[in-house]
């Protein structure tokens, strides 16, 4: 990778850093560490929610399903958005209305102590591995591009490449140290600027791969047969694609990573605004930033297509801006990371720590908010430096998440409308569906303890998908249906629900909360600079100086447009 590629991939992260820093001064208490205080605008919110939805598997995992089956990879993207606009329609503004600061706080009132740490522990476990991994991945991609000259302390002597190990400690600290100092604020407002940065990124890319093949006739012209075909029915069939943005419903309406998207607006209003800017980015957004792996199967059929998306990118975009979109990458896993960072230890501090403690108060609540963020980082990073040893259990960790999501979510989505339910319909649906999903994953397969059951097994395997979507979706629906139906008079943890939501609605009628226009301001000085950079890799750059202007132009032109609409306000 050339110096200037380095240089800008060092400066972008230098930058996120201080980002951090700088955003630490907002934050005077728990409330602004994990919600903003309640004052982020709905557009900051909605752009992180689309941006948690990325990490490295977007440009591995979805650019090698592009690479290799084309439109399928679309359309199960599209998926996402699908769900994140029922979510915002039915669930977002209702999060908002309870009044509740963190949604574990909403788990203790309305489920009970118990479900609170059945729900804090087994997800925190789930997210912590499923995060790790994700960051284990995207050093993986990162350091493949990065060689070192000899005698660099940071060079791994096999590959004579930045070594594995060394990245996920320099990639994962810079995540926690920002994630610990400016709380949410930090997570929202990197994820915004990554936001800005990817996309116009792969703006850039989409029409010079084109231009390599002969313009979008000869793509299609030169694709293979059935690239463009919306299903494929041997796997990704019509019932898959209605399964997964069934079971991204759940994701969205409770995952504690979105939920608290929902909290950190000023208003029900703002939630749900932001929920349909993800949805609505996400039912146009994945064409784009898929284009690229699915152009290169053109350019370069034989190709690795884990390796596709970054290959595409490098094959077209002049230099500096490699460097910037490697940036764009450990900011899309930087984002997954940092959103699930803040979201336990806001759980670890507000619900468990603080009903622990003797005597609280908001400076001793921010400083052990800021203790278990490096704890759970420094958990975190050890795990990422340990996975490649476990071998196969990666993908286990995977497939039982898969299995264990909605069983874990769906009562507690439920519990928002239902009056009826209570901690025993978590129990019931999270464990018997913990308990099949192991059934299943275990039991069946090569070396399942039930492959002897040929027929059975056969079938099991076979059916994957649709397993995967009766286990994980239509199981814990039709638990808790009968639960609904079988359970008599309003649950005591509605009523408590009930009283505070009453509680709120009073106190915003008397202040009500406006965003901070902060934000807005942040983001334009951070693009700006950007700017400026892009007009400077035009000294490193013996072409594509109409590139690199015009990247730079579009970058101070919505830097400027955002400065004029926010003039004169605090």
């Amino acid at each position: 990778m050339p110096t200037t590629d380095w240089i800008v991939l060092i400066f972008y992260l230098l930058g996120t850093a201080f980002l951090g820093v700088f955003l630490g001064k907002l934050v005077k208490n728990a409330s602004d560490m994990f919600s903003a205080g309640g004052t982020s605008p709905w557009w900051t919110s909605g752009l992180s929610a689309f941006m948690t939805m990325f990490s490295a598997n977007t440009f591995v995992v979805w650019g090698s399903i592009a690479f290799d089956v084309g439109m399928v990879a679309v359309m199960i993207n599209l998926m996402y958005g699908v769900a994140a606009l029922l979510a915002g329609y039915f669930v977002a503004s209702r999060w908002k209305a309870m009044g509740v600061e963190t949604p574990a706080e909403y788990i203790r009132i309305r489920f009970g102590t118990g479900a609170l740490h059945f729900y804090t522990w087994s997800m925190m476990v789930l997210r912590v591995i499923g995060t790790a991994a994700a960051l284990y991945a995207l050093a993986k991609i990162l350091v493949a591009l990065m060689p070192l000259g000899e005698g660099n302390p940071l060079r791994d002597p096999e590959t004579g490449n930045l070594s594995l190990r060394y990245a996920i400690l320099i990639f994962g600290s810079i995540v926690v140290l920002y994630t610990m100092i400016g709380g949410l604020w930090a997570v929202l407002m990197t994820d915004v600027l990554q936001f800005i940065i990817l996309n116009l990124a792969v703006l850039f890319v989409v029409p010079l791969a084109l231009h390599q093949v002969g313009g979008i006739s000869g793509f299609i012209e030169q694709a293979p047969e059935g690239f463009f075909d919306l299903v494929k029915e041997e796997k990704y069939t019509v019932f898959f694609l209605a399964g997964w943005a069934a079971i991204h419903f759940f994701m969205i309406g409770a995952e504690w990573a979105f939920v608290q998207r929902y909290l950190c607006v000023p208003t029900q209003k703002d939630a749900r605004k932001s929920t349909y800017l993800f949805g609505a980015l996400y039912l146009f957004s994945p064409l784009l930033w898929l284009l690229p792996p699915m152009i290169y199967r053109i350019t370069n059929p034989g190709a690795d297509a884990e390796q596709a998306y970054i290959l595409a990118c490098k094959s077209v975009l002049p230099v500096g801006m490699v460097g910037l979109m490697l940036a764009a990458m450990f900011s899309a896993t930087a984002s997954m990371v940092s959103s699930q960072l803040n979201v336990f230890s806001g759980v670890l501090t507000n619900d468990i720590y603080r009903p622990l403690a003797k005597a609280t108060n908001p400076k001793s609540l921010l400083k052990a908010g800021r203790f278990f963020t490096i704890l759970l980082g420094a958990l975190l990073v050890v795990i990422a430096l340990e996975i490649e040893k476990w071998g196969q259990v990666k993908d286990l960790i995977i497939s039982i998440t898969e299995l264990m999501v909605v069983p874990l979510l769906a009562p507690a989505l439920w519990g928002i409308f239902s009056r009826k339910i209570g901690g025993r319909a978590v129990w019931i649906t999270g464990l018997s569906g913990f308990g099949l999903g192991l059934l299943v994953r275990f039991g069946f397969g090569a070396d399942g303890f039930l492959s002897h059951l040929e027929a059975l097994n056969s079938w099991v395997v076979t059916n994957g998908n649709f397993l995967k979507t009766l286990l994980g979706v239509i199981y814990p629906v039709a638990i808790l249906t009968l639960l609904e139906i079988t359970s008599k008079g309003e649950h005591h943890g509605w009523k408590k629900l009930q009283a505070l939501e009453a509680k709120v609605k009073e106190d915003v009628e008397q202040a009500p909360t406006e965003s901070n226009p902060i934000a807005a301001k942040v983001v334009a000085v951070c693009l700006a600079i950007c700017g400026a950079m892009m007009f400077c890799l035009i000294l490193a750059n013996d072409s594509s100086h109409g590139i690199l202007t015009a990247f730079g132009a579009i970058l101070c032109l919505i830097s400027g447009t955002i400065f004029y609409f926010t003039r004169g306000r605090a």
